[in-house]
């Protein structure tokens, strides 16, 4: 008798991607189920680089610390070019994270099993874990219209093959599963993918890469630094790692990895002693010794292709590699694949909890894909610099130091994921921008630190903005003289009526189920004069979430919010931020009726 069970959310694949969203929907009380085809998690080895955008989301989600206790941290890069006697001369260093409002100034790298760990222990704590060595064997979606837009019907059927151990010669035993929803985050050479009929659209390069993990022993200055190195024999990128380890990229000439007889990659050809040579001739004149310690070696052809669709009917996701593939070398490829599943798990969320319409969750291929495709085209131009050859005398065609530099300082805010910029949508309105222009509606709300008012704490906003599926309603009240202190109370009386977003759409808290609105008051002035309890309760939720624009005690930290957003202190502005941390809409307090709007378009009012 095959077992048959239903679940909320299927995932497939536990790698970065999977485990994202698996731990964001644990947090969120979410039925649902994780498999992986792997007996076991990454030991060593594959992505490494945690971009600045992404400890920020770590950090929403409470994961940052170890991360940013164990992992190395990257805050110059060095550029090495050819020199006049033929070996390499280092010709400029620069800040490695140039995006000016990133919280963290640096990249953090540490191998991808470290990663998925920190993911794998917050579900434990949850009681949750990994189901595996399971794979799927085939996958039927409903055609029946009305099915797929009803939230509480499950219209995916999944039949999962159980292996068995690879010294048993038992057959796979089966299990037939119904998902309301399935995600397909099973890597690069997705199963889910290709069962959907979703072609990877995008070309293959002719640039080969070798990777190695190792602990040098070089005389090289930069070991500790990112370095990009275009040498004549061949680029390289180092990329420093945890403890004493490095990362080197290294450029392979065709005739050191083919097999001449079938023009084809020869994988044998790929030892640590055969990339190690390679370096060495592309550091002359600095040496690099035989290694103490190799971790892991790969080899791999630079490709840059987007998935034709995310989703099929809404019902079936595909994130990270599955939709997405490019080089290495930019350091995108982990953070672009958990940034997929951070969008996408608070939209499925509010959708199973019958507070959010269906229709929400196409935001996720909308906002994804275009971010998709304009990082394929980064990495296009930032892989043909970087794989290109440099200028030299004899080749006047060649990449300067000066255009490599330029791309790398241009391409900052969005290499470090900062600039990320979701368009207008249903959950994306511009029409206030004006109230507030330079908190960026469509992109994370900016770090900022305030003092809390009970007790003059300084915080950083962004972690007053947990990943906790719920809307953050900043109201900046502006400074609380007896004339504003009324129009505060005013707004909170309209707050109150039934007609208000905030009435038809407060639901509350339900068990592990979040409330759907944080309300957070920011005022202007100085903390003596500021009492907390003048504000309404309705606006003071708790006493650690009434902040004020001034200065901590030491007068380093916090202050200027106000002029650096462009509020005005003499009005009332909202600043709505969604669950994932992004912009959603910004209004003035007399334009209330746009927020209902805005949240009418794609949440359900109570019953």
């Amino acid at each position: 008798m095959v077992k048959e069970s239903r679940v909320d959310v299927l995932i497939i694949g536990a790698g970065p991607s999977g485990l994202m969203c698996a731990n964001a929907l644990a947090g969120a009380g979410v039925d649902f189920r994780i498999i992986d085809n792997r007996p076991v998690g990454v030991a060593a080895g594959q992505a490494d680089g945690i971009q600045p955008r992404t400890i920020e989301v770590l950090q929403s989600y409470g994961l940052a610390d170890s991360l940013l206790k164990d992992g190395a941290q990257m805050y110059l890069c060095a550029f090495y070019n050819p020199g006049p006697d033929g070996g390499i001369e280092r010709t400029g260093r620069a800040p490695d994270v140039t995006a000016p409002s990133a919280r963290y100034p640096f990249k953090i790298t540490i191998d991808q099993g470290s990663i998925e760990s920190l993911f794998i222990e917050s579900m434990k704590s949850q009681g949750v874990s990994v189901d595996r060595p399971i794979a799927p064997s085939s996958l039927e979606i409903s055609e029946d219209p009305e099915e797929l837009l009803d939230p509480s019907a499950y219209p995916v059927k999944v039949v999962l093959d159980h292996i068995p151990a690879s010294d048993s010669d038992a057959t796979p035993e089966q299990e037939i599963v119904h998902a309301k929803f399935v995600l397909g985050a099973d890597g690069a050479h997705s199963w889910v993918r290709k069962n959907l009929g979703f072609s990877m659209d995008g070309e293959q390069t002719e640039y080969i890469w070798g990777v190695i993990d190792f602990v040098p022993d070089t005389d090289f200055p930069d070991i500790r630094n990112r370095a990009a190195i275009h040498s004549l024999n061949g680029s390289c990128m180092i990329i420093p790692r945890e403890g004493d380890k490095v990362r080197f990229y290294l450029q392979m000439a065709d005739k050191d990895v083919m097999d001449p007889e079938t023009g084809r990659i020869d994988k044998r050809k790929v030892t640590a002693e055969n990339l190690i040579n390679t370096a060495r001739k592309t550091f002359h004149p600095y040496v690099v010794n035989q290694p103490k310690e190799v971790d892991w070696c790969s080899i791999y052809i630079i490709g840059q292709r987007v998935a034709s669709n995310f989703s099929k009917h809404e019902r079936v996701f595909i994130a990270g590699d599955a939709c997405h593939t490019h080089s290495p070398k930019a350091g995108q490829g982990m953070n672009a694949s958990m940034n997929d599943t951070h969008n996408l798990a608070w939209k499925l969320a509010q959708v199973l909890r019958g507070r959010a319409d269906i229709s929400l969750l196409k935001t996720y291929e909308f906002e994804r894909r275009k971010y998709a495709q304009a990082l394929i085209d980064f990495d296009r131009e930032f892989s043909a610099l970087f794989s290109g050859k440099p200028r030299t005398s004899e080749n006047q065609e060649g990449v300067t130091h000066e255009q490599f530099l330029r791309a790398f300082q241009a391409s900052g805010g969005f290499s470090s994921g900062i600039g990320v910029h979701y368009s207008p949508s249903a959950i994306v309105d511009t029409i206030h921008q004006s109230c507030a222009p330079e908190i960026i509606i469509g992109e994370r709300m900016l770090p900022q630190i305030f003092v809390r008012a009970a007790d003059a704490r300084p915080v950083d906003i962004q972690d007053m903005l947990p990943a906790d599926t719920r809307f953050k309603l900043l109201l900046f009240v502006g400074l609380l003289t007896s004339e504003q202190l009324a129009n505060v109370r005013r707004l909170a009386e309209e707050l109150q009526l039934p007609t208000s977003f905030l009435q038809k759409y407060g639901y509350s808290d339900q068990g592990k189920t979040q409330s759907m609105f944080d309300i957070i008051p920011i005022t202007a002035g100085h903390k003596d004069d500021v009492n907390f309890l003048d504000l309404p309760p309705v606006f003071r939720s708790h006493w650690s979430k009434v902040l004020i624009d001034d200065t901590d005690v030491t007068g380093r930290l916090g202050g200027g919010a106000y002029s650096r957003f462009g509020i005005d202190e003499k009005e009332i502005t909202m600043v709505v931020v969604r669950p994932d941390g992004y912009v959603g809409m910004i209004a003035p307090s007399t334009a209330l009726e746009s927020v209902d709007k805005y949240f009418g378009s794609f949440l359900i009012g109570k019953t």
